[in-house]
């Protein structure tokens, strides 16, 4: 079997930035991941620097164009396993197996559910988790959006070009979206936010119909009549591979790292949304930045190895 000097785990912005940087350094590099990652859900990115307007979708599909140029070889697959066999790492596919002295994780995260027992049955029947792919299925209908950082606060944005109404359902007292999203939202007429209110049910046999509400500071209950529901309350560090090798987590289970994107793992490093890094900054920008560091990481360690 090939033994490649890196595997990059992730096809989102840190991994094809590792990439980009890998060819530089001429090391035998592939990048093996699912999807583009989280990054083309997204309706529009403002602040990617010398990229405005653009869509996540635009830009994640510039930053693989710009990856395959250098040389890079991106298989699109589900990842399976990643193990350690002798000195080197086996990373298995659903359709291949891989080998590499040393791995970039950037696997980034898992989009957070309701958690409702009612929530599996009613996925694709207007609940959702992804308003720029399903945005327009919505037109003319009545929506909620659960959340209120910036993904929540985009996700209703977009909304509220096709939905007739568009409520934003949020656990605290103020939204935790960056003021000029926030200002955006602030124009919309057909938006409105409720503070202070968790979804405790989905209603709906076949398709949703509404949804029950419970006010967090007086306990007032509610329903709220809508036709769908789009779920943007943040994400789970996508770690689980790395924790099967022994690499430490934090208590939120994001990988620890150091400051040149290692890990406890010799040959593992770690970036993006999934680590510790950046002072969990979770932006394009800084994912971008923690894949160059690592790629640069990752040859300075196979330079060390050689001349052992």
């Amino acid at each position: 079997m090939r033994i490649y000097d890196l595997i990059i785990l992730g096809a989102g912005p840190a991994g094809l930035s590792a990439a980009i940087y890998a060819s530089r350094y001429n090391l035998d590099a592939i990048v093996v991941g699912k999807d583009m990652g989280m990054i083309t859900e997204t309706a529009e990115v403002e602040n990617y620097l010398g990229l405005y307007p653009v869509t996540g979708l635009d830009l994640a599909k510039k930053f693989a164009e710009h990856a395959k140029k250098t040389g890079t070889e991106i298989i699109y697959d589900a990842i399976t396993d990643v193990s350690k066999l002798d000195d080197n790492f086996l990373v298995r596919a659903s359709k291949k197996e891989f080998r590499a002295k040393s791995i970039i994780y950037a696997l980034g995260g898992i989009k957070r559910r309701l958690g409702l027992k009612e929530e599996e049955k009613l996925i694709g029947k207007g609940i959702s988790y992804c308003a720029t792919c399903d945005a327009p299925l919505f037109r003319d209908k009545v929506v909620a959006v659960a959340g209120g950082a910036n993904a929540a606060a985009g996700a209703a944005i977009l909304l509220s070009e096709f939905a007739t109404k568009v409520y934003i359902i949020y656990r605290r007292e103020k939204l935790r979206a960056t003021p000029s999203l926030v200002k955006r939202l602030g124009g919309k007429q057909n938006t409105e936010v409720i503070y202070s209110s968790v979804i405790k049910k989905v209603n709906g046999k076949d398709f949703v119909e509404s949804v029950n509400l419970e006010n967090l500071k007086d306990n007032k209950k509610s329903e709220l009549n809508l036709n769908g529901i789009f779920v943007e309350f943040g994400s789970i560090p996508n770690s689980e591979f790395a924790e099967k090798l022994g690499v430490l987590l934090t208590d939120d289970k994001r990988i620890t790292v150091n400051e040149d994107m290692s890990t406890n793992v010799k040959g593992f490093f770690a970036v993006g949304d999934v680590t510790s890094g950046s002072n969990r900054f979770d932006q394009i920008i800084t994912a971008a930045s923690e894949g160059a560091i690592a790629a640069d990481s990752v040859y300075k360690f196979l330079e060390n190895k050689r001349s052992e």
